[in-house]
């Protein structure tokens, strides 16, 4: 974002204003957390503000300050279509493409004709927003929401909550800061969110230490279902809806699962394939290591990106037929994957 756009969009948020915060479906810590962070920062500053989240976020998420207060619009589609719609100001937190809320929240933002803010960490974003901050180089939305506020100099508005809400976003996506996306100036920012009152060892916890029974039970299959490719590099996992039903599964469950391939000495691509019954497709994670992007090859193959080495991917096919697919564009992609990562 410009300095000149940071001025005007400075005085528009200079006057009270009706402001809707939304996120992508399935929102993760970064989502949620970017949201959250931006609704306190935006109460303080006398404005009225909601957010609408495309589906509820896991339950380990949902004790992060003002989770209580949003709306779910695949539940509450008449509250959230009317917030959407009846605000002067639309801020979009984390992804950068439309069709990531699903279709029918999709055609209510396609109709919106007030102003659109984008905040997003995400590569190639759709010219969707008068104001966009985008920047593929920083870990997490979280961390440019702080950026954000510190560009309108109000870095001493963040309070416990804010601060919260934002070191939990960018935990989460940095893999408890071990991603190569994690920075000094990451790192910097984290430490002043700690002085701000973010308790780490608390958010960690809370985020990370409330397994149930059965998502263990989960890991354990999609585990053993893992198949091992050493000559591409890659390893897979898949989870069908009989397994996800056989351990009760609830939303979250899978989180992480995927990057398990990863600590594989030789893999540098892990994928995970599991079968959606609520939207009748096969859901697709990818990771990798080094200069191998599957955000390039999900877009390629799978209607998905995300970025270099981490991305999300969906399939209409079967996931048998899904996952054949999968392993027949791997020996195109074989010396690509080998040798972008050095050990």
């Amino acid at each position: 974002m410009n300095s000149q756009s940071i001025s005007a969009l400075k005085k528009i948020l200079s006057t009270p204003q009706k402001i809707s915060l939304v996120t992508h479906r399935n929102p993760d810590g970064d989502a949620i957390g970017s949201s959250l962070a931006m609704q306190h920062y935006l109460k303080s500053k006398g404005h009225t503000v909601q957010t609408v989240l495309p589906n509820e976020a896991p339950a380990f998420l949902q004790w992060l300050p003002g989770a209580e207060t949003t709306l779910k619009f695949d539940k509450q589609n008449q509250q959230s279509k009317k917030a959407i719609l009846e605000s002067n100001i639309l801020f979009i937190l984390d992804f950068n493409a439309l069709h990531r809320v699903g279709e029918t929240m999709q055609a209510v933002l396609e109709s919106y004709t007030g102003t659109f803010v984008m905040i997003d960490h995400h590569q190639q974003p759709e010219p969707l927003s008068e104001f966009v901050y985008s920047d593929t180089s920083i870990c997490a939305t979280c961390q440019m929401v702080y950026h954000f506020i510190d560009t309108l100099g109000d870095l001493n508005s963040i309070d416990a909550a804010i601060a919260s809400c934002l070191y939990a976003g960018i935990m989460t996506d940095t893999g408890s800061f071990r991603f190569s996306s994690t920075t000094a100036l990451t790192h910097r920012v984290v430490a002043d969110l700690i002085a701000k009152g973010a308790d780490n060892a608390m958010i960690h916890d809370r985020v990370f230490n409330t397994n149930t029974t059965s998502r263990l039970e989960l890991m354990g299959i999609a585990l053993t279902n893992m198949v091992v490719l050493q000559e591409s590099h890659t390893a897979y996992m898949t989870l069908s809806v009989t397994e996800l039903e056989n351990c009760n599964y609830q939303k979250g469950d899978t989180e992480g699962l995927v990057n398990y391939g990863l600590s594989l000495k030789g893999i540098y691509m892990s994928a995970i394939f599991i079968e959606d019954s609520d939207q009748n497709i096969v859901k697709i994670s990818f990771r990798s290591k080094g200069r191998f992007s599957v955000n390039q090859f999900s877009r390629n193959h799978f209607q998905g990106g995300g970025h270099d080495n981490a991305a999300g991917g969906r399939s209409t096919s079967s996931l048998k037929t899904t996952v054949e697919r999968f392993v027949s564009l791997l020996p195109t992609y074989k010396e690509a994957i080998a040798e972008s990562y050095e050990s």
